[in-house]
Formats: structure tokens, sequence, C-alpha cells
């Protein structure tokens, strides 16, 4: 698509990659994160544009949406869809369908969930003769809010995700899972908080749980405004949306 619109993605994209060199360069890594471009209440056809322009991997938190994008691009290869949302367990067996990771897992009933519907849809797709589709990448959603819940300002646990000290056991639970791979941890900076020590904090919780589980390495972390600590912490996944999309639009 040579498009107006096209062409605005292309400059967005290419001044969040510029941000991130710069991050790379000052954190004196030699890794560059992967970029994981949120969609939430963009068309599908800005998923053709960012395909058309590099990327490889989207994110949705709303699986309603997300599978119907997935749906209307599904001829558009090498693309991953990151489920990056709280999940419903009644949802697992659709996200199955499409995601190629969950970055926001967070109890013991989403686990089993997400295993069941990836066993059942696993032997579906055996069964109609459609390529099989690889086990499900699982990180782990940490809350990395340490303020009693009184004092959060987004509510209590408004944005999800396991208390640090349950992270372990949650991880034995998805390593011994048919279907899924334990890959890592996500985490979303507490509203109202600086950023940088609640990544830090992250990357010790990743460090804890890399000595148990050494293939469980990725850490998704950071956003649009602040993917420069993200990567500072030793970020594996960015989660940028607005910076490459600009403003959601009405959605009414």
């Amino acid at each position: 698509m040579g498009d107006e619109r096209t062409t605005e993605l292309g400059r967005r994209l290419g001044e969040v990659r510029q941000r991130i060199d710069r991050a790379v360069s000052a954190a004196g890594r030699s890794t560059t994160p992967r970029l994981v471009v949120v969609t939430k209440f963009h068309p599908a056809a800005d998923v053709r544009r960012l395909v058309g322009l590099g990327v490889q991997d989207v994110g949705e938190n709303r699986d309603q949406e997300a599978r119907a994008k997935a749906a209307e691009v599904d001829d558009a290869s090498g693309l991953n869809w990151h489920f990056i949302g709280q999940l419903q367990s009644n949802k697992a067996k659709y996200v199955v369908r499409y995601a190629t990771a969950v970055h926001s897992v967070d109890r013991e009933q989403l686990v089993t969930a997400l295993s069941t519907a990836m066993v059942r849809e696993q032997a579906r797709r055996q069964e109609t003769g459609r390529p099989a589709r690889q086990d499900l990448d699982c990180l782990i959603q940490v809350d990395l809010d340490t303020r009693p819940p009184q004092e959060r300002p987004d509510g209590i646990g408004a944005r999800g995700g396991v208390q640090p000290d349950g992270v372990l056991a949650l991880a034995e639970q998805i390593a011994g899972a048919e279907g899924l791979n334990l890959r890592g941890l996500m985490a979303v900076a507490p509203l109202g908080l600086e950023p940088a020590p609640a990544f830090q904090r992250l990357r010790g919780i990743s460090a804890a749980l890399v000595a148990r589980h050494p293939e469980a390495t990725s850490i998704s972390a950071g956003m649009s405004h602040d993917l420069e600590e993200a990567v500072a912490a030793g970020a594996t996944h960015l989660r940028v949306g607005t910076d490459v999309l600009g403003p959601r639009p009405d959605v009414g």
C-alpha cells in the first residue's frame, strides 16, 4: 500500500526504531528487543500496512477484535499475533487459533484453560488436514506495584498480574502443561510511579525464574512512554502502540 497512511506509519515506525536503537546503545546492549506493535482499535488495513513495512509482531488485548483482524489478514505470512491483555479463561479456545504468544498469564485457571484449548486445537488441525500449529508461548504477567491496594490510582489489581512470590509456582504449572511453552515474564509499569525501579525489579524476578527455567528468558516490558527504561532493564519485547499508529480512532 503506497498511500498517505502507509507513509505516516513508515515515518512513525522509523522514529520508534531509532529510539530503540539509541536506548540499546545507551544501555550497552548487544541485542535489540523485538518490537510488538499494538494495533488495538486500529483497522486490519493498518496491520497489512505494517506487514508491508517489515513488522512481524503485532499485539492485541481484546480477543473479539484480535480474532476478527487475524481472520482478515490470515494470508500475511510470517506475522505473529501476541495477546497482551487480561484474558478470560473461556476465551482461551479462541485465542489459541491465532495467537503465537500470550503475555498475560496470571493464574492457574488460565494455564489449564490454555493447555486444554491447545490440545484440542492441535487435534482439530490434524483431523482436518490443516498445518500443525506450534505450542503456545506463555509469559507470566507480574504485578510490580508495591503499594497497598487502597493507594493504587488504577484500582485494586486493575492492570492484572500475579504477585512476585507466586511466579515460580505458576511457572512450574506452565512448564508442565501440554501445548504450552514457558517463555518468561511480562509487566506494565505501575501507574503514577517511575518505571525504571519497577522494571529493574522485574529484571531481578526474571533472573530468579531463569535460574529454575533457563528457557524462560523473555521480558516483555515497555510501551510508548517508557521503552527506554525497559531497554535499560533488559527487556526482550517492547509493546508500542500510540507512537507507531498515532492516537486511537474514535470507537464510539
